[in-house]
């Protein structure tokens, strides 16, 4: 997924001015990385809103965006990292990553669980997540959601590891493939 995200330059920098950013109702942000010619970090105003449905989009933090800026051209990147306000939930600082498009990058990507196990069915048992999501390392524009994992099949005592998925050309995992993403185990007795 691609999104598009209008910013604004900001020639001054430190915490007074991102405090003045943030009652302005935009929030202040720095894009880098090593990508073309400009290489400096620049800072960046965003809007609050646009980059909160950016980042509760399916893809999340994982959506490449396309940064446009007033009279000058586009930059695409990918969120680095964000800051949130603990109480009000408000973004208070973001960093945007440039990214080249023809080099391979790794990103996290959750696993997504589909079907009931016949495990749990019919044995009683148990369907426990030992890993939520997965390093892959791909092309930018390559990037996936999530990766799909089919659990219908599996009894008690059995469980799916990296390796078991169903790999895609575009992408390779980055994590080593005999860990575990789900299994089903006997629920513990009580005492």
């Amino acid at each position: 997924m691609e999104a598009i995200l209008e910013v604004t330059p900001r020639e001054t920098i430190g915490k007074n001015e991102a405090r003045r950013t943030r009652r302005a109702g935009k929030v202040p942000a720095v894009v880098y990385g090593a990508s073309g010619e400009n290489k400096a970090p620049q800072p960046i105003a965003v809007d609050p809103k646009a980059l909160l449905k950016i980042l509760h989009s399916e893809s999340g933090a994982n959506t490449l965006i396309s940064l446009r800026v007033p009279g000058g051209g586009d930059t695409r990147v990918l969120v680095k990292e964000y800051q949130l306000d603990p109480i009000s939930h408000d973004v208070l600082h973001a960093d945007f990553y440039r990214v080249a498009m023809d080099r391979a990058l790794q990103v996290t990507i959750p696993v997504i669980v589909k079907g009931e196990p016949r495990g749990v069915k019919q044995q009683g048992g148990i369907l426990e997540f030992v890993r939520r999501e997965i390093v892959v390392e791909c092309l930018p524009a390559d990037i996936p959601e999530h990766v799909e994992v089919d659990v219908t099949e599996l009894m008690v005592h059995q469980g799916i590891r990296i390796r078991d998925v169903a790999t895609n050309p575009r992408w390779k995992s980055v994590t080593d493939a005999d860990t575990m993403l789900v299994h089903v185990i006997l629920p513990r007795a009580e005492e």
